[in-house]
């Protein structure tokens, strides 16, 4: 097995791959921590504007202040509703919002209501049409308490309460309800929130070329006469080891480039060493069943795992198919278990578990599919265009 050890070593694709498997740890976390950093901060959401639309200049002037004010993002008046939506189908808008004709005399009329119009261009990404309509919402709570504060003085004001009285009152009671909120694990800016994403992405891709690579490696020295268990145990050998060091890399550049790791680092170096694994050995065995082949089943799986693991939307919203495909692959107990290591939870016993039962599954398959494999690697050396 040494021998077979040192010829692994040996092969270019063999480095190539464990190359591979680093470098992408290394580019996504450098990439993925730096761009995504402080994206939510208060002067990057300047960046974003609202075209304010005023067709009731009675209300107009002090609407306008009030939302230029209080936004968390730049507004701008515009004079015409073409020219406004002509900006925000240019995307040089993200919302308009307007103030309508009789929208101060509807105020005024205990029978009518006074609507706020919005525009919102939803051909943009998903989080500026969701921030563009919480910020409708706000708008609207704001100018709806505003009204009934000025409902409320005037009735007050009919009832011969002197000015004063009658405002601090109406403010008091058009302020009845307010919100409190609890937060827990809180998640420190919008880089810390795609980690998760970030380590299952890079994690996969990268053990999944680095398998592809390994797979090369194993023909050429199939080919020379080198036995197909001594050639297993060395593989796997060189997969654990990989497994550790890939992150290792991993987690200390997520560290230093500001990740949060609520759990500390060993926790996070064991736990992604874990999943990494387990993502080598799943790979790996499609490359033993079918060959170069292979790689299409694992592409297949990179897009499953990803839509299922719930590292990009809740897994709760998909379908019954796909919550329970979900579950029986590693990808959801890995983004499951890094969530509770990086911004706090109940710990990852039982995501842990999976992904064993997932490694010892994969590698007892792999086991079987070695020992009914007749010379296969010979017979694929001289047809496949990735040989060495």
């Amino acid at each position: 097995m040494v021998y077979a050890l040192q010829a692994y070593l040996k092969r270019p694709s063999t480095i190539v791959g464990i190359v591979t498997a680093v470098m992408f740890q290394i580019i996504f976390a450098i990439v993925w921590m730096t761009a995504y950093d402080g994206v939510t901060g208060a002067d990057r959401l300047k960046q974003l504007g609202v075209g304010i639309v005023v067709s009731d200049q009675a209300v107009g002037q002090a609407i306008t202040e009030k939302l230029a004010g209080e936004l968390p993002v730049s507004t701008r008046l515009i004079a015409a509703e073409t020219e406004a939506e002509r900006l925000l189908n240019e995307r040089k808008l993200q919302m308009v919002i307007t103030i309508p004709e009789g929208f101060n005399d509807s105020l005024k009329d205990p029978n009518r209501t006074a609507a706020i119009r919005y525009s919102v261009n939803e051909s943009n990404p998903i989080l500026t049409a969701n921030l563009m309509r919480t910020i409708a919402a706000q708008v609207t709570a704001a100018v709806n308490k505003e009204a009934v504060e000025q409902g409320l003085q005037a009735a007050l004001e009919q009832m011969k309460l002197p000015e004063e009285q009658s405002a601090a009152a109406a403010k008091s009671m058009s302020e009845r309800v307010t919100s409190e909120f609890a937060n827990t694990n809180i998640v420190k800016g919008m880089n810390n929130q795609m980690a998760p994403m970030m380590l299952l992405l890079a994690s996969y891709v990268g053990t999944m070329i680095m398998s592809m690579n390994m797979a090369q490696s194993s023909m050429a020295l199939a080919a020379m006469g080198i036995g197909r268990w001594r050639l297993f145990a060395a593989r796997n050998m060189i997969n654990a080891a990989a497994a550790v060091f890939v992150s290792l890399v991993g987690t200390s550049l997520l560290i230093a480039l500001g990740g949060q790791a609520e759990h500390g680092f060993l926790l996070l170096w064991g736990f992604q060493s874990l999943f990494v694994l387990s993502f080598i050995l799943l790979s790996q065995l499609f490359m033993l069943l079918f060959g170069m082949s292979g790689m299409l089943v694992n592409i297949l799986l990179l897009s499953i795992q990803l839509v299922t693991s719930g590292a990009m939307m809740p897994r709760e919203l998909l379908s019954r198919f796909y919550l329970r495909l979900g579950e029986c692959l590693p990808a959801s107990h890995a983004v499951e278990g890094s969530m509770d290591l990086l911004f706090g939870g109940y710990g990852i016993g039982a995501a842990s578990l999976s992904l064993l039962m997932f490694i010892i599954i994969s590698a007892g398959l792999s086991v079987l599919v070695v020992s009914f494999r007749t010379g296969r690697a010979k017979q694929l050396l001289p047809n496949s265009q990735f040989s060495s």
